[in-house]
């Protein structure tokens, strides 16, 4: 004899391919769990994968923190920066002057170009503890004394530039005196402090490529006037769980007293938050397709119900409770559910593992790019799968399909005896 339960040894025979209808139902069942479930993986894997993207260019370029005065500058830095390397959670601390200017180009020949970035003074000596800036510079190098210049990749194609390309560069007051010297009779021209191009830097991010220049704290500051009282515009602090960036920003806050606010990655860089709330819409939108899948379960099993009524009362006679008439309906579902995601779970890991190649084949079949680089600013299609995501998609399929079958179910349990034996 079979050591299976009754209920489930009952589900497996029904459940037995006999070419019929039925059987064609609970194939398509199989195949709509199937594709929900890989759909799922697919697409919530993608979206974690650019999330980490994201953050990981995003980090590498900008802190987890920023501390500012409440004041327009922070003059007393040194002493904040010693204040707030003193918590636990904190990894670097580094200041930075952080406006925009205008670049004009000084060609050998032909007409000058002109941009306006943003600047960022930094500190060599301590940049590297928040960012990956100094180690990002592909050509020449991280070289910002002297009125030296890093800039973007992006901007370097641009505006033309080359190691070793002087730039005037104009602050909002820098322009003012020129504005002030063309006014004056004698015709004297004011010109701007001059800069050389040291190297060039790839952020991996096109924003910060095509709009960011990198110049030394002590030439920031004078460019700003900020070196008359040695104060800068405030302090990038990178922590060691980046998640925990509004705690340790409150901690700080309660630390460093009302004169000051601290900013987390969250607010300074929306497009991250975006991409979490996009992806947990997409977790919820994409369920439906697996609950589509679960009304063809529901489906399925009325059909078989009307076709098993007399079965089911022959079952009820012999002594069958109702919650054993109730299981064998349930088992036959999650049969079904459960073959449906493990297929699902195998085929969505699968199209995980080989979708760039599949973008390659279509784009040289094709032609077209899915996900241009321009664009989105990867070559390849980003994914990362998470144990914890696969598990929510499986798990959350599996009790769908059950409470898809739950109503159908109940109502087998529920036939009269006599009823069902009569039924022709």
């Amino acid at each position: 004899m079979s050591k299976l339960p009754f209920e489930l040894l009952l589900a497996l025979r029904y459940l037995r391919p006999k070419r019929t209808f039925v059987s064609i139902i609970t194939l398509i069942s199989v195949v709509g769990v199937m594709l929900g479930v890989a759909v799922l993986i697919i697409v919530i894997s993608v979206m974690s994968g650019f999330d980490k993207d994201l953050r990981d260019r995003v980090f590498g370029f900008n802190a987890h923190l920023k501390v500012f005065s409440r004041g327009r500058t922070m003059a007393n830095y040194a002493d904040v920066a010693s204040l707030v390397a003193s918590n636990r959670n904190v990894k670097g601390v580094t200041p930075f002057v952080l406006e925009q200017v205008m670049l004009k180009t000084q060609p050998v020949s032909g007409q000058p170009m002109v941009a306006a970035p943003w600047v960022r003074g930094v500190d060599p000596n301590t940049e590297g503890r928040v960012s990956d800036l100094p180690s990002s510079v592909k050509e020449g190098a991280f070289d910002v004394h002297d009125r030296g210049l890093i800039v973007g990749t992006v901007m370097a194609e641009r505006m033309e530039l080359q190691i070793g390309d002087r730039l005037l560069v104009y602050s909002p007051t820098e322009i003012e005196k020129v504005v002030a010297s063309l006014n004056k009779s004698n015709q004297v021209t004011y010109l701007a402090p001059e800069f050389t191009v040291r190297g060039v830097f790839d952020a991996g991010y096109q924003e910060f490529n095509a709009s960011m220049v990198i110049a030394s704290l002590a030439d920031a500051q004078e460019l700003y006037k900020l070196d008359e009282n040695d104060s800068v515009h405030g302090l990038m602090v990178a922590i060691a769980d980046p998640e925990r960036a509004r705690e340790v920003a409150i901690e700080l806050e309660r630390e460093l007293g009302p004169a000051f606010q601290v900013t987390t990655w969250m607010e300074d860089s929306p497009i991250m938050m975006a991409v979490m709330v996009e992806k947990n819409v997409m977790l919820y939108i994409l369920f439906f397709i697996v609950l589509v899948a679960a009304f063809g379960i529901t489906c399925t099993l009325i059909t078989f119900i009307v076709m098993k009524t007399r079965e089911i009362g022959l079952m009820k006679a012999l002594g069958a409770t109702n919650r054993q008439v109730m299981w064998v309906f349930l088992a036959q579902s999650l049969i079904v559910s459960v073959l449906g995601v493990l297929a699902g779970t195998v085929a969505g890991l699968l199209a995980i593992h080989y979708r760039n190649g599949f973008l390659h084949v279509m784009r040289r079949a094709t032609g077209w790019q899915l996900f241009p680089a321009d664009i989105y600013g990867f070559s390849e299609l980003p994914a990362l799968v998470m144990p914890g995501d696969v598990a929510i998609i499986c798990g959350g399929s599996l009790v769908i399909c059950l409470l898809a079958a739950a109503f159908p179910a109940r109502h087998a349990s529920k036939l009269n005896p006599v009823e069902a034996l009569r039924h022709e």
